[in-house]
């Protein structure tokens, strides 16, 4: 029995617009309501949201195939990365990469030898169904799908090195950091950055990489669907509750 089958990779490859939600709140309620909404995939946010290796554990059982899931990391340490994928996430974004060699390190994290320095511990992780996949070892690597978030100038001044790194799968811009290290912090839909955000998927794209965005801007979001980014997050748990509880208040003002 090999690895459970990646679907969302798969899109990826063939180039399709999934659309998704980004998880903040680090509830496992909130994340199986959200996950049941119809969305493509769901991000775990491992880096800003209150979310800890039990949490995010909570969260991947909560949801289950409901939809596919995204979990993204604290930064690229190689023991959590090993960690996220043995608890059950197949699809990791790795934040704030900004060089070729930082990415090449990330696929290493999460493939097994020889094409990685994964560690193998099938037989406590709950991806392997605690051992009962026979052949999860034999066919993990071509079901992980890595990741990385580009947002400033410096990874943006190594993207070519870092969009040329065998085994990844996309690169995700980071509109609000990158704004902010252009000098337009809070502005993520100025212009100056929008131009430049435009320009890296399009180069993300045009090297055959799968390209991803955030935004709660829904003119902006139509956008990058219309340029056909593969991997597009519309909104939040946060954005959307907050929302939602300030237009019913306002019924009754």
């Amino acid at each position: 029995m090999p690895a459970p089958h990646n679907m969302f990779k798969e899109r990826l490859k063939k180039g399709d617009v999934q659309t998704g939600l980004w998880l903040g709140l680090g509830d496992p309620s909130c994340a199986e309501l959200s996950a049941g909404a119809g969305f493509d995939w769901v991000l775990i946010d491992g880096e800003h949201g209150p979310n800890g290796l039990r949490d995010i554990l909570g969260q991947l059982r909560a949801i289950g195939d409901k939809t596919r899931i995204v979990v993204r990391t604290r930064d690229d340490n190689r023991a959590e990365i090993k960690q996220m994928l043995d608890i059950g996430a197949q699809t990791i974004l790795v934040p704030m990469i900004e060089t070729g060699a930082q990415a090449i390190e990330v696929v290493r994290s999460m493939k097994y030898p020889p094409e990685g320095v994964r560690g193998v511990g099938a037989g406590l992780a709950r991806v392997s169904d605690y051992n009962a996949i026979s052949d999860y070892l034999q066919t993990a690597n071509d079901q992980v799908c890595v990741l990385v978030q580009v947002e400033n100038r410096a990874g943006l001044d190594a993207l070519d090195d870092i969009l040329a790194v065998e085994g990844l799968d996309g690169v995700f811009v980071g509109p609000a950091d990158l704004a902010a290290d252009l000098g337009y912090i809070g502005q993520p839909g100025a212009p100056e950055v929008q131009k430049i955000v435009s320009e890296t998927l399009h180069r993300i794209k045009a090297a055959g990489k799968a390209a991803g965005i955030l935004t709660s801007d829904q003119a902006l979001a139509k956008g990058y669907a219309e340029m056909g980014v593969e991997f597009l997050a519309v909104g939040s748990d946060v954005g959307v509750m907050r929302a939602g509880l300030k237009a019913l208040r306002a019924k009754f003002d």
